[in-house]
């Protein structure tokens, strides 16, 4: 993972904010500058992904060592996940509630047409995230999805796309009611 530092200032602010809303402290407003912040933790249950359980571990693993601002982990048993994955006949899709929270569907068909299992989980996580597509685009775009064709097996997101995520996360460590409740059905 990257490294997560931040200013003092971010960290005061943080926890003033945290204070304020609840919930657990990230940091102490006289922390050193160097001392790193906690990602968001988001959980997702892959127990009913199938044969793409693999896939979408490694498409959590590749949001890891992408951003910062959240941590994609396996959720613990008897615990509810924030993200259900689930393997189906259909065409991929990400059904999102709020940031960070929702259902992806490794659909079948797109896999049967060819296309890359990782990145499939990876583009569909993305949604959860925040990222919307960005159809057509190149290979180098995530969210890119299908438009880049069969041959395109990037799972990694761009540049521009690791910015959004930590923006909207980072947005949503400082102003929780940035996470407010949304339904949006993303099909790629």
């Amino acid at each position: 993972m990257h490294s997560r530092t931040y200013v003092p200032a971010l960290a005061a602010t943080l926890t003033a904010a945290v204070g304020l809303f609840g919930g657990p402290a990230y940091a102490q407003a006289d922390a050193p500058a160097d001392q790193p912040l906690a990602a968001r933790v988001v959980t997702y249950d892959a127990g009913a992904s199938a044969e793409f359980r693999a896939a979408v571990d490694r498409g959590a693993a590749i949001w890891n060592e992408s951003v910062d601002n959240v941590e994609l982990r396996p959720v613990a048993a008897g615990q509810r996940a924030d993200i259900r994955v689930l393997a189906d006949n259909g065409w991929p899709r990400a059904l999102t509630t709020s940031l960070g929270k929702g259902t992806v569907y490794i659909g079948r068909q797109a896999v049967n047409e060819g296309y890359n299992t990782v990145r499939i989980a990876a583009h569909e996580l993305g949604h959860i995230l925040g990222l919307p597509d960005r159809k057509p685009g190149p290979c180098t775009s995530l969210m890119s999805g299908s438009s880049a064709g069969v041959p395109c097996t990037n799972p990694y997101p761009d540049a521009a796309e690791k910015a959004e995520v930590e923006d909207d996360f980072g947005a949503a460590l400082v102003h929780p009611s940035a996470t407010a409740q949304r339904q949006v059905m993303t099909v790629n």
